[in-house]
């Protein structure tokens, strides 16, 4: 990973991108995707040009540019990678969270008791 350190917008753009990534369920895809590109970070960041539609998904106009600029060093691909799976983990862990509570509830109905309620009440 590179040594040199992002400004504030250039880690927030990174993050966004990778939000996005993670949103459209892309998280895999992606990582596949840019750890096999890594090695031609610079030659891959270059041919955003031809893939510009499909990166517009993700970016507006003037956040292109950075980006395009962004994935010319190795390590910031490097991070978009880690920022990926870190989004990518917690919302496996949100997801796998919510099927067990529904589970739970499924549950305690059958057996005709009232799901369990932690403090819950008082959001009603």
């Amino acid at each position: 990973m590179s040594d040199k350190t992002l400004s504030g917008e250039d880690a927030d753009l990174l993050r966004s991108v990778a939000g996005r990534i993670v949103r459209m369920r892309m998280g895999v895809a992606a990582v596949f995707f840019l750890e096999s590109a890594k090695p031609l970070s610079f030659v891959g960041s270059q041919a955003l040009v031809f893939i510009e539609p499909f990166v517009k998904a993700f970016l507006t106009l003037p956040q292109y540019d950075r980006f395009v600029r962004l994935l010319e060093d190795r390590g910031n691909v490097e991070r978009l990678i880690q920022e990926v799976e870190r989004l990518d983990r917690e919302q496996d862990q949100r997801e796998k969270d919510l099927h067990r509570r529904m589970r739970e509830e499924k549950q305690a109905k059958a057996q005709g008791r009232r799901p369990q309620e932690k403090w819950t009440w008082w959001i009603r």
